[in-house]
């Protein structure tokens, strides 16, 4: 039996990048390897200590806080329910999902009747744990980090982490792919330029959606007046570039 921490099931639009308005089902995972100071979902990620939160459904009478480490077999009968209306796909989120690519691999298997597409959002620095899984997930949603706004904690992780990306895009471009860089007043066009040619190296037609702080939840700066320049300068190098705000929280959706 898998069992780990998950802090919350809820039935919401997707309201990020390629996938934006797509009704799906959200399973939030805790933990994640990486530390954003713009994380919208920061005490989730690294508090093991949340309960499991799970929205009211109909048909389901069972408690809608759960302890961790919670009993798979009952978060199964509860996304069942939860299921019994239409969704575009099931989003697996986090944190970072990829830290329990054995979850994500239980879920596949045990959610096979819905036929529903299996959407991993992640933070793209885990390769290695994203080929134990590539088989079993169809859209993948990569986020970028850039150094200029998630600031290395070694001399050399930077570094790391764009050969890490590099690795996770050359895996991922095997499924419905696309990438996300989050955009600060902090963004730097030399950190701009590397994450395009990375991709171009992959492949140039991947799209790529740049996405402004938006100041609701977690971050509260203002959006960077830079994107249509920051736009412009995408398409000089790939061939679908995309801006595209949290639009979830302007609708004060989760």
């Amino acid at each position: 039996m898998v069992t780990t921490g998950i802090s919350e099931i809820f039935s919401s639009i997707q309201g990020e990048g390629k996938y934006v308005g797509c009704r799906q089902l959200f399973i939030r995972l805790i933990g994640c390897n990486l530390d954003c100071r713009y994380c919208d979902t920061n005490d989730l990620a690294h508090n093991s200590n949340v309960p499991c939160i799970l929205e009211p459904a109909p048909g389901y009478m069972e408690p809608l806080y759960l302890k961790n480490p919670v009993d798979m077999e009952v978060i199964l009968d509860y996304i069942r329910h939860r299921l019994a209306s239409k969704h575009h796909s099931i989003s697996i989120t986090g944190g970072e999902p990829l830290l329990y690519p054995e979850l994500i691999r239980y879920f596949a298997d045990n959610l096979k009747e819905y036929n529903l597409p299996i959407f991993l959002e992640t933070n793209g620095t885990l390769p290695e744990k994203l080929a134990e899984v590539i088989d079993c997930v169809d859209i993948i949603s990569m986020d970028v980090k850039l150094p200029s706004d998630v600031a290395p904690r070694t001399p050399n992780e930077a570094e790391l982490r764009w050969e890490s990306h590099a690795k996770f895009l050359e895996i991922a471009k095997a499924k419905d792919v696309y990438v996300k860089i989050v955009v600060s007043a902090e963004s730097t066009e030399e950190d701009l330029d590397r994450a395009l040619a990375m991709i171009k190296a992959v492949d140039e037609n991947i799209l790529l959606v740049l996405q402004p702080i938006t100041p609701l939840g977690g971050a509260q700066e203002a959006p960077p007046p830079k994107m249509l320049a920051w736009q412009s300068r995408a398409l000089e190098v790939l061939n679908n570039v995309r801006v595209i705000p949290q639009t979830h929280k302007m609708m004060n959706q989760q």
